[in-house]
């Protein structure tokens, strides 16, 4: 049992160690109410005097802490790495967080977060659809076509993968990665989630392919279907 709750932790975690930063935010699952006994904190500091961002994992106050060091515009790279990668995790975190400390300058920063979680990720072209839409065939025929279990499981989480960002980013949505994949689907569409979720327990429990293979076709049929024939990369007209 901790001695201390998590906002107390990291109220003493930044008198102790970042005594003199603008403004520090606890962030993560123990925010969303998620928080399981293996939970950390997730801490994000701006401290001006800081001439470059850092991450650090320690242990402090009972509490495994993650913390993510910024100056007041450090942030910013950030921003846009998350923004072309589509995974917004530090706009998340920065949005959703609890503020620890502010001396005036983080309501500008969260509204940059908030703005970029409104405004989505940039939208697919549809030459990078119909590239996508290759690679998601070329997969998924290997997957159907194998029958080495060992090699199956592999592919079935790279389908499963692939398959997730098809659909979000098809639809103008943010992705995800481990337990991001289905919480990003769920904040999509819960039904759709659910069915994900399910159609891949079914094959690792059962080895059972059919519900995995109609997901996918489900997913590609409004944009033409599983794509081989024709498809071309790189080739001079």
């Amino acid at each position: 049992m901790r001695e201390l709750t998590a906002i107390d932790a990291a109220e003493r975690f930044i008198e102790t160690f970042f005594p003199t930063c603008e403004a520090a935010v606890l962030a993560g699952s123990v925010v969303r109410g998620e928080a399981t006994d293996t939970s950390d904190l997730d801490i994000v500091i701006f401290d001006k005097k800081v001439e470059s961002s850092y991450r650090e994992s320690l242990i402090e106050f009972g509490w495994p802490i993650e913390v993510f060091v910024h100056n007041l515009s450090s942030y910013r790279e950030f921003f846009e790495m998350d923004y072309r990668n589509a995974r917004p995790s530090m706009q998340r975190m920065i949005a959703e967080g609890i503020v620890l400390k502010d001396e005036g300058v983080l309501q500008a920063i969260k509204s940059e977060a908030e703005e970029m979680l409104k405004q989505g990720p940039e939208n697919w072209t549809e030459d990078t659809i119909r590239l996508k839409r290759y690679f998601l065939t070329d997969l998924l025929d290997d997957f159907i076509g194998s029958n080495k279990r060992a090699e199956e499981i592999f592919i079935a989480g790279e389908l499963a993968m692939k398959i997730h960002e098809f659909v979000l980013r098809t639809n103008d949505c943010w992705i995800g990665s481990s337990k991001w994949i289905v919480r990003a689907l769920r904040q999509y569409d819960h039904d759709f989630a659910e069915r994900f979720a399910d159609a891949f327990d079914v094959y690792y429990r059962t080895e059972e392919k059919s519900r995995v293979i109609e997901l996918c076709d489900e997913v590609l049929e409004p944009y033409g279907g599983r794509l081989f024939d024709g498809f071309s990369l790189g080739k001079s007209e």
